[in-house]
């Protein structure tokens, strides 16, 4: 059987990735015991893993689907890493 690939742009798996976060991952997930973890997303399925770097998740994610195209996002804050700087939380 031949898959037939499909190409995304970095930024259509991350709108894609937000899109299945805001319609419902994000009141799931957005829970104190779950701020500043990583989160994971399959930006085909919506499945999701969360984990303290997101490596685990990925790696999970990956073993179902090895062609799953992921975009990590850090729970309850507006950027995964800040270099120098200080990221903001985006809830309270």
């Amino acid at each position: 059987m031949i898959m037939q690939a499909i190409f995304w742009s970095v930024e259509e798996v991350a709108q894609r990735a937000k899109g299945f976060y805001e319609s419902g991952i994000r009141q799931q997930v957005e829970q104190e015991n779950n701020l500043g973890k990583m989160i994971v997303i399959d930006a085909e399925t919506g499945e999701y893993g969360i984990d303290q770097t997101g490596v685990e998740s990925a790696l999970k994610l990956k073993q179902k689907n090895p062609q799953a195209r992921l975009f990590t996002m850090r729970i309850g804050f507006d950027v995964a890493v800040s270099f120098g700087g200080a990221s903001e939380r985006t809830v309270q």
